[in-house]
């Protein structure tokens, strides 16, 4: 027999709920069916890319209007979309979704698939896709403010939404900041995000309380050649030949010069050159991006990529190559008391069930590190929101089809479930920082 003593916290367990949510939960899935669904339809259908993203910024301007107690203002660096929430005295909390797609072709077999094209800023026509679920973050910022409006006898502050361009190129906060984001509008006490994530069940949330995510460089790498016929190669110098041996060369800095307890990643994501069959080229052009997860690390990387470049082509007679650094973002360093006391929230109205700790499983990265650089003092959360049914793991687990990841033709994530945990969790965070105590 159980001892008596026990019964009171077996009693307790018992009544505990599967899945813990806070009251305005309902009220967020209820807005999802009514009109979040055809929202997040719309953005999917229709992604655009980098800095050209007028019409998803029109329709968020839109969509942000609408909701009472908001003004807003467009065009903060180049495309960037600005709400105010103003409601009495308080903290100031920036809310920030990415809205920018990617070029990529979308091969997922949705109803809904994407099958835009368009000019980037690079002038490449491509397909565009949301292949990364910024279409989820801009959908739940919708949802996100859309309960606070109704609750806004529970909190005191003011939200700054900010609709951000050109997270993909790592360009589009820093543009915003130097648009005076935080002169022109009331600069944050704290600064909020979070990224739906195709590795974690949907349902889920996790945030660390350190780095949430890598710093990345964008290198482009001209080598240039000398061009000849395809059949007398003794009269020139072939850059694709030579690029071929700085592609293999770089991956030397990983295993050979960097530290094996420091990560580091170089990935040569672009290799051009040529146009015939029987020509050698006069250059090949490579781009690249280099992940780390500190200063030192990315020094040695970056400065890697120029020398074994330049060694390359010298050893080979060729003229010298072109490095250019053209993009970069720091490392995303969530801050550590303000971690907690979200984390702790998120277990307190989530159920520690649904916030496992953090885990960083590969190299992301985000240019959300640029509102919260350390010289602005502006302490920052971003965390993780799951995307992928549990059942799709299993069924890979299981020898089913793999889930794709981001920034591929494949990814996909469950719209309802990372729209409505995205706008959950996010408002837990703005009322913890800003609710009536």
């Amino acid at each position: 027999m159980m001892p008596v003593r026990l019964l009171p916290a077996l009693a307790l367990v018992l009544a505990t709920p599967a899945l813990a949510e806070p009251d305005y939960a309902a009220a967020i899935r209820a807005d999802y069916d009514a009109s979040g669904a055809a929202l997040f339809d719309y953005f999917h259908r229709n992604p655009e890319l980098s800095f050209k993203e007028v019409n998803t910024a029109a329709r968020m301007a839109k969509e942000l209007r609408a909701i009472p107690g908001i003004v807003v203002t467009e065009k903060i660096g180049g495309t960037g979309v600005v709400g105010v929430m103003s409601n009495g005295a308080g903290p100031t909390v920036l809310v920030r979704a990415d809205m920018d797609g990617l070029p990529v072709e979308e091969k997922t077999g949705l109803s809904y698939a994407s099958k835009a094209h368009q000019v980037g800023v690079d002038g490449v026509d491509s397909p565009v896709m949301h292949a990364c679920g910024h279409d989820t973050h801009i959908t739940a910022m919708v949802a996100t403010a859309k309960r606070l409006a109704a609750m806004k006898d529970r909190w005191s502050g003011t939200v700054l939404f900010i609709v951000q361009p050109a997270e993909e190129r790592v360009g589009g906060a820093k543009a915003m900041l130097a648009d005076g984001l935080y002169t022109r509008f009331k600069k944050p006490d704290y600064a909020l995000a979070f990224h739906v994530a195709s590795q974690l069940a949907a349902g889920k949330v996790s945030g660390s309380e350190a780095i949430q995510y890598s710093s990345s460089d964008s290198v482009d790498l001209t080598v240039r050649g000398v061009g000849t016929h395809g059949a007398a190669p003794q009269l020139g110098k072939d850059p694709v030949y030579i690029a071929s041996q700085i592609v293999v060369a770089l991956q030397g800095i990983i295993s050979r010069e960097k530290g094996p307890l420091s990560a580091g990643v170089i990935t040569v994501g672009a290799f051009h050159a040529g146009t015939k069959h029987n020509i050698i080229s006069d250059h090949a052009d490579l781009q690249i991006t280099v992940r780390s997860n500190d200063t030192p690390t990315r020094d040695l990387l970056i400065a890697g990529i120029e020398r074994v470049a330049k060694g390359v082509a010298a050893a080979n007679g060729a003229p010298e190559p072109v490095v250019k650094v053209v993009e970069s973002t720091p490392v995303t360093t969530n801050d550590a008391p303000l971690a907690r006391r979200i984390n702790a929230a998120f277990v307190r109205e989530l159920g520690a069930a649904a916030v496992p700790k953090f885990e960083q499983k590969d190299m992301g990265a985000e240019d959300f590190a640029h509102f919260v650089a350390p010289d602005l003092k502006v302490p920052g959360f971003y965390f993780a929101v799951g995307g992928t049914p549990q059942a799709a793991f299993d069924a890979a687990k299981a020898g089913g089809p793999a889930v794709a990841g981001h920034h591929s033709g494949l990814f996909k994530v469950d719209p309802k479930a990372s729209v409505v945990t995205g706008a959950t969790a996010m408002t837990v965070a703005v009322m913890e920082l800003l609710g009536k105590k």
